[in-house]
């Protein structure tokens, strides 16, 4: 029982951390209608700054320049190339944002090499002991930082104007435009979100009891994108959602992985794949997804 409990908390710790990213997901989809695909590259470019700034700067700057460096990025790859794509076909733009992606890994990899990066952060190896169950401090914060983080984006995105425009645009683009709202700044706006979100994901990602920042970083991201799909991609409650559910599949999943050893080596990591396909054959758009009608 000790152990499911430690692995339930540090599943939902870690789902917190997915949900972030799948948020940064959902508002990129839910302003521009592109599933974007290069979110592990923002993820990565702002853990990159961070591991590279705090030996100068100290932790806490480092993140806060990691996080606006990482936002930067996103709003330049809107500015730069998504606004300027001369295509009408959504689905275009989410083939170029795979391109975008591998030039920006590519390069960042280059630079990390086979080193592990430290992100010099304060909690360290510290561990927590809540009765029987141990768990380590960087845990508990994500989660607080997390749902602390998700709670003001709901509330912004509900009580504001930015997140009016953000849901008028959502709703029907152009009649949105002709209310006033300027779409570009929209998109802007929620690609420098994603890219800042993604950046604090990466904090969390990489520090203990994972080593640190290494080139193996974007495949972590990457299962926060199913965690977006099953919970909806176009539902920030379903990024929520979908978030806790891939973090507590994997965390069960990797925990009894010799109780699971029939279903093969490795079954943690798939598994956020698995839970997103089985979903997705009861619910197309996802649990909290709007489902689309036509008609014919």
């Amino acid at each position: 029982m000790t152990t499911f409990l430690e692995l339930l908390v540090n599943g939902i710790s870690v789902g917190a951390v997915y949900a972030l990213i799948a948020l940064g997901f959902v508002v990129i989809f839910k302003a521009t209608e592109v599933v974007n695909f290069t979110h592990a590259s923002l993820l990565l470019a702002g853990g990159f700054l961070v591991a590279k700034l705090h030996p100068a700067l100290g932790f806490w700057l480092a993140l806060a320049a990691g996080v606006a460096g990482a936002a930067l990025v996103g709003a330049l790859i809107e500015f730069l190339i998504i606004r300027r794509a001369r295509v009408g076909s959504h689905g275009v733009l989410a083939i170029v944002t795979i391109g975008v992606d591998i030039l920006l890994t590519t390069e960042l990899t280059r630079e990390i090499g086979t080193d592990v990066l430290a992100l010099g952060d304060p909690w360290r190896d510290q561990v927590l002991h809540l009765g029987p169950i141990t768990i380590a401090e960087t845990r508990i914060v994500a989660l607080g930082v997390a749902a602390a983080l998700i709670t003001a984006f709901l509330l912004a995105f509900k009580f504001t104007g930015w997140g009016v425009a953000m849901r008028a645009t959502a709703e029907d683009a152009e009649t949105a435009a002709l209310m006033g709202v300027r779409l570009g700044r929209v998109s802007l706006s929620a690609w420098a979100v994603a890219g800042a979100l993604a950046a604090i994901a990466a904090l969390f990602l990489c520090v203990f009891p994972t080593p640190g920042l290494d080139r193996s970083t974007t495949a972590a991201a990457m299962k926060a994108f199913p965690a977006a799909i099953l919970g909806g991609l176009d539902s920030t409650t379903g990024a929520l959602a979908g978030g806790l559910i891939v973090g507590v599949t994997e965390a069960l999943m990797s925990g009894y992985q010799s109780q699971l050893a029939f279903l093969g080596r490795g079954i943690g990591d798939a598994a956020p794949f698995l839970v997103m396909i089985a979903i997705l054959l009861f619910r197309p758009a996802g649990i909290f997804g709007t489902k689309e009608l036509a008609r014919v």
